[in-house]
C-alpha cells in the first residue's frame, strides 16, 4: 500500500468536491422536452446556502421567467433555516440568475419567440458556489409522455433479454 503526501490528498478531494449535487428536477425531464441546457450562478443569502447544505430545497413547480434585462427563479422552495433567527430568508422568493447579457438575449429570445418554457433541471455546488443547470424547454402533451414511457420500457426490456442470453 502506498502512502499519499499531504498535497496528493488535498487534490483528490478537490476533484471529489468539484460537482457536489443538491438537488434535480427529475419531473422535468418527464413533462418537457429539453432542447438546451446552461449552467448558471443564482444569488443567495447566507441562511438559504445553510439550508442548500442541508438539502432542504425543492425545485418541483419552480421555472425561470425574464423580467427585464434579468433572469429570476420563479417557484423554488427554499426552507427556512431554523438556526438563522430573524435574518432568515422568505422560503419561495425570486432569486436572480447570473448570466451573460448575451445568454440572457438568446435564452430570452427562444423562450418568448418560439413559446418555450425556462426549466430548472438541478441544483448543484461547484467550488463552493451554488449552480443551477437551466434548460430551455418545450412542454410535452399527454401522448408525447406516453410514447416516451412505452420506448423506454421496451428499450429495458430488450436490454434484459440481451442480458439473460
Amino acid at each position: 500500500m502506498v502512502k499519499k503526501d499531504k498535497k496528493q490528498r488535498a487534490g483528490d478531494d478537490k476533484q471529489k468536491a468539484a460537482s457536489r449535487p443538491i438537488t434535480e428536477n427529475r419531473k422535468a425531464r418527464h413533462k418537457f422536452e429539453i432542447l438546451d441546457s446552461l449552467e448558471c450562478g443564482i444569488a443567495l443569502v447566507g441562511s438559504e446556502v445553510k439550508s442548500l447544505r442541508a438539502g432542504k430545497v425543492s425545485l418541483d413547480e419552480s421555472y425561470g421567467r425574464v423580467i427585464g434585462d434579468e433572469v429570476f427563479l420563479v417557484g423554488c422552495d427554499i426552507a427556512e433555516y431554523n438556526h438563522a433567527g430573524r435574518m432568515n430568508h422568505e422560503s419561495r422568493r425570486q432569486r436572480k440568475l447570473l448570466l451573460h447579457r448575451r445568454e440572457i438575449r438568446k435564452f430570452a429570445a427562444q423562450a418568448f419567440e418560439k413559446g418555450l418554457t425556462l426549466v430548472p433541471l438541478k441544483l448543484y455546488f461547484t467550488e463552493g458556489k451554488a449552480k443551477l443547470l437551466l434548460g430551455i424547454g418545450r412542454g410535452r402533451k399527454l401522448f408525447d409522455k406516453r410514447e416516451k414511457l412505452k420506448n423506454e420500457t421496451m428499450k429495458r426490456d430488450v436490454q434484459r433479454a440481451l442480458r439473460r442470453r
